[in-house]
């Protein structure tokens, strides 16, 4: 398949994780640890999914993901909310903000993987 993923984090653990799990998927992934980092590895190597994480140092998600958008012009564009805040108002601002989807953390890695899967529009394993 050799998607290419940007996973936006600032917790290294969850990086290594949630890249781990996507590259044995067959993903092409980049990681970034803040919102800025994040619009220049998009700037260099369009994803066709962005997994990012709400709370970030400097610009957050809900930012990140604004920059995102407007980057995009005409690309296709798949973004994941990935936050501990799970409360229906918390969904409903995130969706009204335009994520695709959103991933609760901490997450299963069936649940990643499933959720990948379905927003790229790929067959379940």
């Amino acid at each position: 398949m050799n998607t290419t993923v940007l996973l936006v984090d600032d917790h290294a653990q969850t990086l290594k994780l949630a890249g781990d799990v996507l590259a044995h998927a067959g993903h092409h992934v980049h990681r970034a640890a803040s919102g800025e980092e994040a619009l220049v590895q998009a700037a260099n190597d369009w994803p066709a999914l962005v997994l990012l994480d709400i709370q970030l140092p400097g610009i957050d998600g809900l930012e990140t993901l604004a920059r995102l958008r407007a980057q995009a012009q005409d690309r296709a564009l798949k973004v994941i909310a990935m936050t501990a805040s799970v409360t229906l108002a918390d969904r409903a601002r995130l969706e009204q903000a335009g994520f695709d989807a959103f991933l609760a953390k901490p997450f299963s890695v069936k649940t990643l993987r499933e959720l990948v899967r379905r927003e790229l529009g790929e067959a379940p394993a």
